[in-house]
């Protein structure tokens, strides 16, 4: 039976031989602290934390090298919003693969880029957009701290508590999620960030004289698939446009359907000045996207000789394929409304399974956007390590790995989230 939406199937011990002999080749070659991280996570949990090394993947299902098959609950980090191995997303890259593989960047654009940037502009959520594409998160993200400086003249950013925009360099020193990952390179990092609770009612008591971006995601992801209160984010958007600093919206997470429309942002009535875009985008493939106000956009000037802002790789035709193809696949499916539909759906459906279970606190979410949270991390962890070995890919999520993170593809089939359902409940009772 061909990898799409099968349920799962272990034919033997998680992780098996095969991936246990990749395991010892990644434990030599990798950077130590990674492997490190997971027997930390293991000592903590009280249970191994062995990963799967996989060697397939299509729709919902991934299949490693022992032959196990698994359903993705994770959408490979919510970028497989269509799937893995979307037949119209491949056919894009394996086109594209057979015309041109690299172009020149800002330079001697790619017909794929211009196309991928005209696509984007017409699905911001204001008119006469203009783009920046980036490789990754990060990526976008330095895009929209440099368009706020530009714009504003203004240093500072206010970010918040359990955000995360990713690990590199000028996103790090705006991650709220994890003091830990900024302290060893603080000395090096922005030092006009300040930190305020995510959701905090009192916004006009945040905002410092220097502050000339607000930086938010409108849904948590890794900081625990938590959404905002009423009125949150549209009182940011008061508070910036009383003190002239700009609204930047980190959609990475959330952006394409996640949340069951295509913007989180969208039920919120709050419109930013900019938006950072990428996994769900790229179709699987390595693309992002800082979107902006021609109004904003402006402050970057005039080219005036070398450009102050561009990448080798920005714009690369075959991820920008790629992502066109997944924008295509995403809009005409109606994935957003679907994942809203299913959503809600399975949201009432975890509720009620897992009434019983003591050790659940909450089960909460938004389209397919959905976490369960416990009242332990650490059995978080332990329940994720269960799960894998039952054939369900889950991550631990929140500062505390508290939450039970389940992001599946949107267009995952409503019979595998009901046996999931059944047996995370099984498994929480037993």
């Amino acid at each position: 039976m061909q990898l799409g939406q099968r349920p799962p199937e272990i034919r033997g011990p998680v992780p098996g031989a095969g991936s246990a002999r990749w395991i010892e080749v990644l434990a030599r070659t990798e950077c130590p602290s990674l492997t490190e991280r997971r027997a930390r996570r293991a000592e903590r949990a009280g249970a191994p934390n062995d990963p799967i090394v996989w060697a397939e993947a299509k729709g919902a299902n991934v299949r490693d090298v022992d032959g196990n098959v698994y359903v993705d609950l994770i959408a490979g980090f919510s970028v497989a919003a269509a799937g893995h191995g979307h037949p119209e997303i491949v056919e894009a890259v394996q086109k594209q693969a057979g015309t041109l593989l690299h172009a020149l960047g800002d330079v001697h654009p790619s017909e794929p880029k211009v196309r991928l940037l005209e696509r984007l502009a017409a699905l911001a959520p204001f008119e006469d957009a203009r783009v920046i594409l980036g490789l990754n998160g990060a990526d976008a993200l330095a895009a929209a701290m440099k368009t706020a400086v530009l714009h504003t003249g203004k240093p500072g950013v206010l970010a918040f508590e359990g955000g995360y925009h990713g690990l590199m360099y000028g996103p790090l020193a705006l991650c709220g999620f994890a003091p830990s990952f900024r302290d060893p390179f603080a000395a090096q990092l922005n030092p006009h960030v300040r930190f305020a609770p995510w959701g905090s009612p009192d916004v006009d008591a945040l905002f410092t004289e220097d502050i000339g971006a607000v930086i938010v995601e409108p849904a948590l992801g890794r900081g625990g698939l938590r959404f905002p209160p009423e009125g949150f984010l549209r009182a940011l958007r008061e508070a910036c446009d009383a003190r002239g600093a700009l609204l930047i919206f980190d959609e990475i997470f959330t952006g394409f359907g996640r949340t069951g429309h295509r913007w989180a942002h969208t039920p919120e009535g709050a419109t930013p000045d900019l938006i950072c875009a990428g996994k769900a985008m790229g179709g699987t493939l390595p693309v992002s996207a800082c979107i902006g106000t021609l109004e904003v956009m402006r402050a970057w000037g005039d080219p005036s000789g070398a450009a102050i802002h561009t990448a080798t790789f920005a714009g690369n035709p075959l991820a920008c394929a790629a992502a066109l193809a997944s924008l295509e696949v995403i809009e005409r499916e109606g994935l957003a409304r679907r994942a809203a539909e299913v959503g809600a759906r399975w949201v009432e459906a975890l509720t009620e399974a897992l009434a019983p279970c003591d050790a659940v606190r909450e089960v909460r979410g938004r389209g397919l956007m959905v976490g369960v949270e416990l009242h332990d991390g650490a059995r978080t962890l332990r329940l994720v390590g269960e799960l894998l070995a039952r054939g369900w890919i889950t991550l631990p999520a929140g500062p505390r790995a508290e939450v039970l993170q389940l992001t599946p593809p949107l267009n995952v089939d409503e019979a595998l989230l009901s046996r999931f359902t059944d047996t995370l409940a099984q498994v929480l009772r037993s």
